[in-house]
C-alpha cells in the first residue's frame, strides 16, 4: 500500500511542478498527522494531500479526505508552521486526485488528474 502511495506522490510532484508549484517538503510527519507534499504556489504555502484510485466507482478520490482526515492535516500543517517559525503565512489545503492504473513495471498510467485548490478550510 505504501508503495502505491509513493508512486502516486511521485506523479503528483511532477504534475504540480508543471503547474508552477515549488516543492518544499514531502511526507512531513508528526505524531497524529502527515502531509504528503508541502509546496509553494506563488506566495502561498500549500499543504497537499494526494489520493490515487484505480477508478471512481466508489466515489471521487477527494471524497476520501473526510473531516477526520482534514483535522489531521490541519494539525500537521500547524506543527509545520510552528516548527519552522513561520509568521502567519498565507496557506491553503489542496487535494490532488489521480485516477489511474499501475502496470507490471510499477509505472503509473494516469487516466485522470485533478488539483482541487483550497479543498477545505481550517
Amino acid at each position: 500500500m505504501r508503495k502505491l502511495g509513493n508512486i502516486g506522490e511521485e506523479a503528483a510532484v511532477k504534475l504540480l511542478k508543471k503547474q508552477g508549484y515549488k516543492i518544499i517538503d514531502r511526507n512531513y510527519t508528526v505524531r497524529g498527522g502527515e502531509i504528503d507534499i508541502i509546496a509553494k504556489d506563488k506566495d502561498t504555502l500549500v499543504f497537499v494531500e494526494v489520493k490515487l484510485r484505480k477508478n471512481d466507482s466508489f466515489g471521487r478520490p477527494s471524497e476520501f479526505v473526510d473531516i477526520y482526515k482534514q483535522k489531521k492535516l490541519i494539525y500537521a500543517a500547524e506543527c509545520y508552521i510552528n516548527s519552522n517559525k513561520l509568521n502567519n503565512p498565507s496557506c491553503r489545503f489542496d487535494i490532488v486526485e489521480i485516477i489511474g492504473s499501475i502496470n507490471d513495471r510499477e509505472a503509473l498510467k494516469i487516466s485522470e488528474f485533478n488539483i482541487i485548490k483550497n479543498a477545505f478550510q481550517c
